[in-house]
């Protein structure tokens, strides 16, 4: 739904009374594109997919569709905090710092601090764990949603391995990985594409130097996209078999794969 200015001005209005209390004050400007802001992003949250069945066919009038979009961004905080919750007592980071700073840490800020009414557009968390998936299109709890869906998928994939096999496959990749602010989940899947590319079971953990030199001719011999490719089949019916995956955790572990692919090379 596209608003003009004058159909949004008197709901940031009515929303500007109530941060002043309704005293007739004079309010910034900063202040008022925060108001802005805090509407807009409201009402986007309304038009999100799950959403699209509280909107009407029809265009409504800005401060309804206001109204519902801030009922769903409180819903979508309450959702976030319940799957934060229960992720966290089973949660492990590997002695990583900067994983357990951003999730165990940090997160617990922004459910403490998130103003759902007049600043739900703020995300407060710099996020400084890194995860697979670009979310710099998101804001807010959008962006910790998404970021802690991303987490939970992790946890998923680490989980299968034993905590003494994680940390000593970090431990093989960098020796201070306490400190790292990398991708703990990228550094144990280029160890299964590893394994994939040798044609040895997960089991044997160990490659040996036949293994090394097969893995490096079929490098050499095809593009980045083709091996690419191949493997994200290949990593595919790994986690169908290993993990029962119906699809997501393989749409989010690709996404790394060719960057792993370009580096080995």
């Amino acid at each position: 739904m596209n608003y003009e200015m004058e159909e949004l001005l008197p709901v940031v209005g009515r929303l500007a009374e109530k941060y002043t209390s309704f005293e007739n004050t004079s309010m910034t400007y900063e202040k008022a594109e925060q108001l802005m802001g805090a509407v807009l992003y409201c009402i986007r949250e309304m038009e999100q997919p799950e959403e699209k069945t509280l909107a009407s066919v029809q265009k409504m009038p800005a401060q309804q569709a206001y109204e519902m979009g801030i009922a769903c961004v409180e819903e979508k905080a309450k959702k976030t905090l319940k799957m934060y919750n229960e992720l966290l007592p089973d949660f492990h980071w590997y002695e990583n710092r900067c994983l357990h700073d951003t999730f165990v840490t940090a997160m617990p800020e922004f459910f403490k601090w998130y103003d759902i009414r007049f600043e739900p557009q703020n995300t407060i968390l710099t996020l400084d764990y890194p995860v697979l998936s670009d979310l710099s299109g998101y804001t807010g709890v959008d962006k910790i949603y998404e970021y802690i869906c991303c987490i939970c998928l992790e946890q998923r994939f680490l989980h299968k391995f034993s905590e003494t096999y994680v940390k000593k496959l970090l431990a093989d990749y960098h020796r201070g990985y306490q400190d790292l602010a990398d991708n703990l989940c990228e550094i144990v899947l280029r160890a299964v594409i590893r394994h994939i590319l040798a044609g040895k079971p997960f089991g044997e953990q160990d490659l040996n130097r036949e293994d090394l030199i097969k893995i490096q001719e079929i490098l050499q011999q095809d593009s980045v996209k083709n091996i690419s490719d191949k493997l994200s089949h290949a990593l595919a019916s790994f986690l169908k078999k290993y993990y029962d995956d119906g699809g997501e955790l393989t749409a989010y572990l690709t996404q790394a794969v060719p960057g792993i692919v370009i580096r080995m090379q």
